[in-house]
């Protein structure tokens, strides 16, 4: 599979990352296969009928998902996790920084694959899951007219404030491990400090260009 191949797959997880975990719900009370079905119907309807989001308002579609969608995210865990052993080799202060600039390089992930949001269906497996599980994989397949239907698991674990997303996997492929490649490289060519400028630079152009 492609680097570009693998990069549109997560974008499409994204995408239906953003659908699944975005609603004012009380996430903490509800099962999370549960909460992924009530709150991607939910949000399917949210985005079809507005207005603004359906004429290209980014602003507001990025307002949305910084509202409803990040909470449901443990951001520390994807950044450490995505980093890999280089995340022990940080310090606080880098640590910290980076995980707001991959908390922002999502967030416009999210924004342009929202952005081309279409009439897609969802089909729900049951969780194959105990109660007692803290970490569970909530399976979701995206029917698309004339093509496969697209596989996508949303590893998840429960916390005091609510299940959280930590890595999504479409077709197999995990976002989390996608971007461990393309940050470990960065680290051993120019440290961390040199992937914390790589980020602001890639969050800076995709601001000045709209994506």
């Amino acid at each position: 599979m492609t680097l570009t191949k693998i990069k549109s797959l997560a974008s499409a997880a994204l995408a239906a990352a953003a659908l699944v975990v975005a609603a004012p719900v009380r996430a903490q009370d509800v099962a999370p296969d549960q909460l992924v079905k009530t709150v991607t119907l939910e949000v399917v309807e949210l985005i079809t009928k507005d207005k603004e989001i359906q004429a290209g308002n980014r602003a507001k579609l990025i307002q949305l998902i910084d509202a409803k969608v990040l909470p449901h995210f443990n951001f520390g865990a994807m950044t450490a996790l995505a980093l890999g052993q280089s995340w022990n080799k940080a310090n606080p202060e880098q640590k910290k920084r980076l995980t707001e600039e991959f908390r922002t390089l999502l967030v416009r992930t999210y924004a342009s694959a929202l952005s081309a949001y279409s009439e897609q269906k969802f089909d729900f497996r049951p969780l194959r899951a105990k109660p007692s599980d803290t970490d569970v994989t909530v399976q979701v397949r995206v029917l698309q007219p004339g093509a496969q239907p697209v596989p996508i698991d949303y590893s998840m674990e429960k916390t005091a404030s609510g299940w959280k997303v930590y890595d999504v996997m479409v077709g197999g492929v995990s976002l989390v491990a996608n971007y461990r490649t393309e940050f470990g490289n960065a680290v051993r060519e120019s440290g961390i400090d040199g992937l914390i400028k790589s980020l602001q630079a890639k969050n800076r152009t995709a601001e000045g260009s709209g994506k």
